[in-house]
């Protein structure tokens, strides 16, 4: 190969941050090597991520003989030896070197050994979230906005915290200004990502809350067509986000949720914030002021000490906050957490259990998709021929062009996504 690929997986934030790596990367001249470069920005949220972006190194330097591989993201930030140890990587950066031109113009030579290899250093002392303007997110027609890093919470399982540091904000000022850009670069959506995003303004002087910071770019741009979120925790949502919720409809009702489970006592033991009734009292809030909501969630099948009963509280949750989509994670143990020293499930229960949750998470998203038949919808069309309303949902539209943000009727479904036909060329409102 020649020239810069990169691979990303995990969460819209690795999204957006891999596009600020393709700059510092190219800045850096990686895209001049000879035989090319490939950058690998992981995902350490559970077990079969890690797997997944070994599995991809391997196949990128069966296919790239010649080119220089690194590795960065939060797998790489949490655990660089199991990476520097594979022959087939070059570098290892972390989560924050990824992030500077430096960081790449560094780059060893073949045959180092693996301590120089990483350039790793601790994330916790990293003390702010710099404000890293990307102009466009390339193959996209929404961009995202990073205005949070970090995590202060310590969920009994997750190993993030450990691979993005304490949670930093990024200032409003410069929020504001870089979606402006986006903005006048043509994109017609904005979401906004961070790692714990209702934690955003908590170190900022102050301490504004993420609902100011939306009331403030809904009102300084007016040309903004639509703002999104990314995951929220329901339990940090404050007065100022529900009154943009209820008052601007350019603020999507799509929110998807870091739930976890339906069950009060793994709740406690994950060390959640909320509880089971918080959860749905503010799915109910919320349509009661947006009746156009709908609701997505995270959920952990089988995290340990789960009993049959305890279980039957998350498969029930689903009807009972009306969620339609849903991301279901099997437990999986991560080295250092201390959910990993708790009574383990056998992974064929903790299996058997994701199943049963998706099936569900499926019955109920063909209960929605058949809901909407015969609306008229605003789709904004990411690639010719396909789109998503505001609700998040999937639709194929025959004659919709990329970026464009148009209206669709309706016609059904294929029990995943939206099908119609559309209705006129104007952008909808």
């Amino acid at each position: 190969m020649s020239g810069l690929e990169f691979l990303t997986f995990g969460c819209r934030l690795n999204t957006y941050e891999t596009e600020v790596m393709r700059r510092e990367a190219t800045a850096a001249g990686l895209d001049a090597l000879d035989g090319g470069a490939v950058v690998v920005n992981t995902c350490a949220v559970t077990a079969e991520a890690v797997r997944q972006a070994k599995q991809a190194i391997r196949r990128a330097r069966r296919e790239n003989p010649q080119a220089r591989i690194i590795v960065s993201g939060c797998a790489a930030q949490t655990d660089p030896d199991a990476f520097a140890v594979m022959e087939e990587v070059d570098l290892v950066l972390g989560n924050e070197e990824k992030l500077h031109a430096h960081s790449y113009r560094q780059l060893p030579e073949f045959g180092v050994n693996q301590f120089e290899k990483i350039r790793v250093n601790d994330i916790m002392s990293v003390r702010e979230t710099a404000s890293h303007m990307v102009e466009s997110i390339e193959g996209r027609t929404r961009a995202f906005v990073q205005v949070q890093n970090g995590c202060d919470h310590r969920c009994t399982f997750c190993i993030i915290p450990y691979g993005r540091g304490n949670s930093r904000s990024v200032p409003a000022g410069e929020v504001v200004e870089q979606a402006k850009q986006l903005v006048g670069n043509g994109y017609r959506e904005i979401v906004l990502t961070g790692v714990d995003l209702t934690s955003w303004g908590g170190d900022l002087p102050g301490t504004p809350s993420l609902g100011r910071l939306v009331q403030v770019l809904l009102r300084q741009i007016p040309d903004l067509q639509r703002l999104r979120l990314s995951s929220i925790d329901s339990i940090e949502v404050d007065k100022s986000l529900m009154d943009a919720i209820a008052s601007d409809p350019r603020l999507m009702p799509h929110f998807h949720l870091s739930l976890q489970s339906g069950d009060d006592m793994i709740l406690k033991r994950m060390k959640r914030r909320h509880l089971r009734e918080d959860t749905i009292r503010f799915c109910n809030d919320v349509r009661a002021i947006r009746k156009d909501a709908v609701f997505g969630a995270d959920i952990i099948a089988g995290f340990p000490t789960e009993t049959d009963a305890m279980f039957e509280n998350s498969l029930s949750i689903l009807d009972e906050a009306g969620l339609t989509h849903l991301h279901v994670f099997p437990y999986s143990p991560r080295k250092g957490t201390p959910a990993q020293r708790m009574p383990q499930l056998d992974r064929s229960v903790i299996l058997q259990r994701a199943r049963i949750l998706r099936e569900a998470g499926a019955k109920r998203l063909q209960a929605f998709l058949q809901s909407r038949v015969g609306i008229t919808a605003a789709v904004l069309v990411e690639k010719d021929g396909f789109g998503r309303t505001d609700q998040f949902t999937p639709v194929a539209i025959e004659g919709a062009r990329a970026g464009d943000l148009v209206r669709g009727h309706i016609l059904g479904h294929d029990g995943v996504r939206l099908t119609g036909k559309l209705c006129d060329q104007s952008a909808a409102a």
